[in-house]
């Protein structure tokens, strides 16, 4: 076994490594580009979308949930325990500076996501049942210019999805959810897996109609909690904020920088501060994977690129609101480069619990595990959907989709109850290996996205 986790241990080191981030990087930033920057220029456009109905939208929009549930949907696959333990494994392993880069990223994501999105819903099907299938294997098999190349990858992409699903999206979330409250409650991680598991197939068997009532209640609920608290240990650490900032700024910029707590020191380089800033912050947002199309695709809207903009501001909500916030409440807390009774450098969700005891005392633990629960459940039932579209684009037989959503329920169970190192290394390579086919469709299609963004402005224009 400790062979296997060495062995995925170096995969996921090479899939992750300079090429794929700078892949991603220079696709967000053509895409940035080619588009005038029309999706970082829109943004505050894009958000009064999310709550308001646009006035020249037009009747018979197809889909299956709104376009709020629709989001609500993939930010509950996308809002999970990175904007928790992922943020603060990136500002020790990279330095306070990953969070410059964690926003960097963001921002560029913004046109890759938007691409993405639109394209899923502009390219999306209707199954056998009446209901929406889309996403980027629909995209690949249906608009990609090479047919043959279009559908290997599309199967490629799912095929990858499925796997990402049960890992990423699953287990490793309720592995999570166990180990937080045992450590926290002394809950048995058995009783947690089987409690997490019973509400997930209440959930889930309903279908993406379900989930969606269910996620468009609990991730505002759960991300304005989590936002409460952070914003508590800010205000109640005010007066370190400006050096934390400091920290932060600096340490993103210099080619070797120290910073540390109150018990240890930390040494980085810009070099590890770009890439565990712009690893996590794909890691919390998705953009780039592809898997949110599959959400987006499913909402009942009459436009593409509207949705394409509702979308994207997934990752704004993501890591610009809720990361940059948990790693404010950590460089003002002044419990980075703290280190345990062994001596080792404290991170992921220990760092954070000692960020929020510094305002809540003891209680600062309860709170970080109630968010954990809730962001890794939202996960759970937000990457179900997607996963259960990309299981039915490889089955070609939407009926055999209840197997899988009983299977992924039950999953839930293991996950809770054994170790998963092995199964953490496996996601994250799997959760790569799906960008890659998703940006190459990007690339190919780029023209078709800045098509659509230029018409939808130039009707915009024109309806003023």
């Amino acid at each position: 076994m400790d062979r296997a986790a060495e062995i995925l241990r170096n995969i996921d080191n090479i899939v992750w490594g300079p090429f794929l981030l700078l892949f991603m990087l220079g696709t967000g930033i053509y895409l940035t580009v080619k588009m005038r920057f029309l999706p970082l220029r829109n943004l505050g456009y894009a958000l009064k979308s999310v709550v308001t109905k646009d006035p020249n939208a037009k009747e018979g929009g197809k889909g299956d949930i709104s376009s709020f549930s629709s989001l609500m949907t993939e930010l509950a696959a996308t809002i999970g325990t990175g904007n928790i333990v992922g943020v603060a494994t990136a500002m020790v392993l990279g330095g306070p500076g990953a969070l410059i880069w964690m926003m960097v990223s963001a921002l560029i994501g913004l046109a890759t996501k938007f691409a993405e999105s639109t394209l899923s819903v502009k390219y999306r099907t209707v199954n056998a049942n009446g209901e929406i299938s889309g996403g980027p294997m629909y995209t690949m098999q249906n608009a990609f210019p090479n047919k043959k190349a279009g559908k290997a990858l599309g199967c490629a992409f799912a095929l990858f999805a499925v796997f990402a699903s049960f890992g990423m999206g699953n287990m490793t979330q309720s592995n999570s959810i166990s180990s937080a409250v045992k450590e926290t409650f002394g809950v048995s991680e058995g009783l947690t897996g089987l409690i997490v598991t019973i509400l997930s197939i209440l959930v889930i068997l309903g279908g993406i109609k379900a989930i969606s009532k269910v996620t468009q209640i609990v991730v505002p609920c759960m991300a304005v909690f989590y936002m409460a608290g952070a914003v508590a240990v800010i205000f109640m650490n005010i007066g370190n904020l400006p050096s934390g900032i400091w920290q932060i700024v600096s340490m993103a910029f210099s080619p070797r920088a120290m910073a540390g707590g109150a018990g240890g020191t930390i040494v980085v380089s810009m070099q590890q501060a770009l890439r565990w800033g712009v690893s996590r912050g794909v890691f919390s947002n998705e953009a780039g994977l592809g898997a949110a199309g599959i959400s987006a695709a499913a909402a009942n809207t009459d436009d593409p690129v509207r949705q394409g903009y509702i979308s994207m501001t997934g990752v704004f909500f993501d890591t610009i609101v809720i990361c940059s916030v948990t790693g404010l409440a950590l460089a003002a807390s002044g419990v980075i480069g703290i280190t345990d009774a062994s001596g080792e450098l404290v991170t992921g969700s220990a760092l954070t619990i000692a960020a929020f005891a510094t305002t809540f005392g003891e209680w600062g633990g309860y709170l970080v595990c109630i968010g954990i629960v809730l962001f890794a459940f939202a996960t759970i039932i937000g990457w179900e959907y997607q996963g259960e579209k990309a299981f039915e684009f490889l089955v070609k037989k939407p009926q055999y989709c209840i197997y899988y959503r009983f299977v992924y329920a039950l999953t839930a169970f293991v996950g809770a109850t054994c170790a998963l190192d092995v199964v953490w290394d496996f996601s994250d390579i799997m959760n790569g290996l799906m960008a890659i086919p998703n940006l190459i469709c990007v690339l190919v299609l780029s023209g078709t996205a800045c098509n659509e963004i230029f018409r939808y402005e130039k009707n915009k224009r024109n309806n003023k």
